[in-house]
């Protein structure tokens, strides 16, 4: 399993490594803690039919093993409720109690109801919870209207509230841009606004039943709606005096290079503001590939240290070997170790200075040889050919090398 490492610090005062994040209340899921001081919490959601529970155990096995920290699992019928109490049976037997999330829609009260007893947290969608049967004639919505949806909700919502809160579990109150309830598309449009009074509406529910373990997402397939509704959210909750944690995902990215490109665009312009606390990058592939994006996002942040950190020039003129070719080299050979930085620079005329924050660097100083330095200092210089496995005896030297998993 893949070991985290608390967030980065400076290592210089006039060098911050780290995003200032907005301060949130701690919400327990399983042995995982989302929000409060506690570092970015990684989720993704499996694609098996919880229905096959062989099936299902085998791929929350194989998310946790690479780094997910929180798996989701659909639950669309009660028989999928039962199938998940037997999936957490199978898990805690036979590898580890892994914190699960059930994903509850279209009516789903005494679905959530019976899952709630088997997993740490429950997500449910406002705008499908309690299902409004829309009206195309519609012009107008009575206050009497209102309070009858209002008063359905809270019906039905109070039970699973008092559920959670009495088991210690977690709820995740998760609004889409797509399937806003029929009130909130009509008050607001289709909108950040009516995501987040979607949301602030359960949440005034939960709150009511003195229930607060409760995260927050407000997800879109469209960048500028995401960010825009997520930022909205933290500007009414600090109006109201509200610190629930957030979940960042943009919803439905797609795949490939794009589906990276939108999910880092939106997860990271966010966390590099200081909100969110737990991500999830929604990808049209195999879950497993979500895990490394997640990563990838937290590290270039400076937010987790979960891999080596390379730093490497584009090359120019001036530089004295195969850039690219030494490094995938030194990738290759170091890329299993975890929170270290290390430079591969083509030459000496921006090198030193480049990599002034690297732990260790592989510098083209003359043709034919290569300069090794740890941090500031240049510790050696090596024939070209021998610079990989120089550089391995270095970090060897210093006690920082772990042999790599076979």
């Amino acid at each position: 399993m893949l070991t985290l490492n608390a967030p980065v610090h400076a290592s210089h005062p006039d060098l911050p490594m780290t995003f200032s994040r907005r301060r949130t209340r701690p919400v327990v899921v399983g042995n995982v803690t989302i929000g409060g001081e506690h570092p970015v919490v990684v989720q993704s959601m499996i694609n098996e039919d919880t229905l096959d529970v062989a099936g299902s155990v085998r791929a929350i096995q194989r998310l946790h093993r690479i780094g997910c920290e929180i798996v989701r699992v659909t639950v669309p019928s009660l028989a999928h409720a039962h199938a998940l109490a037997d999936i957490r049976q199978k898990l805690q037997q036979q590898y580890l109690d892994v914190p699960l999330v059930a994903d509850v829609h279209h009516n789903g009260m005494k679905i959530a109801l019976e899952v709630a007893k088997h997993v740490h947290k429950v997500r449910i969608n406002p705008g499908l919870y309690v299902f409004e049967k829309p009206k195309d004639n519609r012009t107008e919505y009575t206050q009497a209207e209102f309070d009858e949806i209002a008063a359905k909700i809270q019906a039905t919502l109070a039970p699973l509230v008092i559920s959670l809160r009495e088991q210690g579990k977690a709820m995740r109150i998760g609004v889409n841009h797509g399937s806003l309830s029929e009130r909130m598309l009509f008050t607001y449009g289709d909108t950040p606004e009516g995501m987040v009074e979607s949301a602030l509406e359960f949440i005034r529910i939960c709150e009511s039943l003195d229930f607060r373990n409760i995260v927050i997402s407000l997800k879109a397939s469209r960048v500028s709606v995401m960010l825009a509704a997520n930022r909205l959210m933290v500007k009414r909750m600090d109006e109201l005096g509200m610190n629930y944690p957030l979940h960042l995902g943009v919803t439905e990215a797609g795949d490939g290079e794009y589906g990276r490109i939108k999910s880092t665009t939106g997860i990271g312009t966010l966390l590099a503001e200081g909100i969110g606390d737990t991500i999830r990058v929604s990808l049209t592939e195999a879950p497993e590939k979500e895990i490394p994006v997640c990563y990838s996002i937290l590290q270039a942040l400076g937010l987790r240290r979960t891999m080596v950190e390379y730093v490497a020039c584009p090359s120019c003129g001036r530089t004295l070997f195969n850039l690219e070719e030494v490094l995938h080299k030194v990738r290759s050979a170091t890329s299993h170790l975890t929170g270290l930085n290390i430079a591969v620079m083509g030459c000496i005329v921006n090198g030193p200075g480049e990599m002034a924050d690297a732990d260790y660097g592989y510098v083209g100083k003359t043709p034919g040889s290569i300069s090794l330095y740890r941090g500031k200092a240049e510790i050696k210089r090596v024939p070209e050919q021998e610079g990989v496995a120089e550089l391995i005896k270095l970090i060897k030297s210093d006690g920082r090398w772990v042999e790599p998993q076979v």
